[in-house]
């Protein structure tokens, strides 16, 4: 802080990172809300707080969001040691709570009494809408197998509204540009996951992620379904949930013979992962991608197969091609692996390609001053490098997936 003067230095005390000051949890039972271990906290908060993630005018600031875990009815709390108003004249702290009020749906609880006397009432929740897939995970520290099912509902489904109100809250902590929906919109569909758990005898149900998908319309009679949004809370991430979301809405979406393929928005790289593991456990038994029709190469017939039988759009099904050709070919062998490098590279290829053409047309138009300007930019060794280096990021990482894809 060299150069800050001493006012400065003791106001700089009152700033909290707010990632770190916003304990989230997951409520079973009533010991939970004492329980460190139960306490989570957001990737990001600048949605909310700003770019800096930081809320001035507290020490020791907690802003508790704690969540029953089935229905997800809300404590919010804010707690802090000391306020900057309390030592500083004409100097405002942050309005923390409106801030969160923003976000939050109202009729949350204030007082852990109240919230207690919700969590008393929990048995009574159910899960919305139709039953799509029932999985079961072997949990390690019970010792057991716990089973999870997975849901498709709708506005029209009894409370699913004022639900759905309470869980979208969590993307803005979790997903970098993540943004609230028009619920009015009959063609988003939501699919949800819950575990089931026992307490005192009776089953209940927890929130453990769930997947927006929107119904674009395809002229002339199709659809097009893009998921949108898609969230597995931080207790249930690592444990195969996500791949279990994608596929049963894969499955569910390719029932149908109005949906044309199923696409993402703005995808993240881990969705991306997601995705190629989950398209390569429905494609890998298609005829069209024998091994002996991998090593001919990618084809139309696969193109239509993919997307006839699985809704799969061409873009996706040469990904898959790409990986499940690196698997049937022997990269020890080298026309083996000559020949893959060379096919992935010519897909490679098509921005360069793109670059020469418009080379040659620059090359018709321009003065020799401006062209000699132009090509300077353009160096090919740099190009090629940089084509190897996408090849070899791109079969480090298909090769993960393929490992994935052997353990499952």
């Amino acid at each position: 802080m060299a150069g800050l003067s001493a006012m400065e230095k003791k106001l700089a005390e009152y700033k909290c990172n707010t990632n770190e000051a916003i304990l989230l949890k997951l409520v079973r039972f009533p010991e939970d809300l004492e329980d460190d271990s139960t306490t989570f906290h957001p990737e990001f908060s600048h949605q909310v707080f700003g770019d800096d993630e930081v809320a001035f005018g507290y020490k020791g600031l907690k802003i508790l969001l704690y969540y029953i875990a089935g229905n997800l009815s809300t404590l919010f709390r804010v707690e802090y040691t000391s306020k900057v108003t309390e030592n500083f004249d004409c100097v405002e702290a942050d309005d923390v709570e409106s801030k969160i009020r923003e976000i939050i749906p109202p009729g949350f609880s204030r007082n852990t009494d109240d919230f207690i006397s919700l969590l008393e009432k929990e048995v009574n929740f159910k899960p919305f809408g139709m039953l799509l897939h029932t999985y079961s995970v072997h949990n390690e520290e019970a010792g057991a197998d716990i089973t999870y099912q997975i849901y498709k509902a709708d506005m029209t489904c009894p409370g699913f509204r004022e639900y759905h109100e309470r869980l979208q809250t969590f993307l803005m902590w979790f997903i970098e540009t993540a943004s609230f929906i028009d619920v009015d919109d009959e063609r988003w569909n939501y699919f949800l996951v819950f575990e089931k758990y026992n307490k005192d005898g009776a089953t209940l149900f927890a929130t453990v992620g769930y997947m927006t998908v929107y119904n674009y319309y395809v002229y002339p009679d199709k659809t097009r379904p893009r998921v949108s949004q898609m969230l597995i809370l931080p207790p249930f991430q690592g444990e195969g949930h996500g791949a279990q979301l994608l596929e049963t809405v894969h499955r569910y979406y390719m029932s149908s013979p109005t949906v044309l393929d199923i696409t993402a928005e703005d995808p993240s790289e881990n969705y991306v992962k997601l995705r190629d593991f989950v398209l390569l456990k429905l494609c890998q038994d298609l005829p069209c991608f024998s091994p002996e029709k991998l090593r001919q190469g990618f084809s139309q017939g696969m193109v239509t197969e993919a997307q006839q039988k699985l809704k799969v759009n061409k873009q996706h099904t040469r990904r898959v091609y790409e990986i499940l050709r690196l698997r049937a070919t022997d990269m020890g062998n080298p026309e083996q692996s000559r020949n893959y490098r060379l096919d992935v590279k010519r897909r490679l290829m098509g921005p360069y390609k793109k670059k020469q053409r418009e080379i040659a047309k620059m090359r018709r138009c321009l003065r020799p001053e401006e062209l000699t300007n132009q090509l300077n930019q353009i160096d090919l060794n740099l190009q090629h490098k940089q084509l190897e280096e996408t090849f070899q990021q791109l079969v480090s990482d298909y090769r993960r997936v393929l490992e994935r894809l052997a353990q499952a």
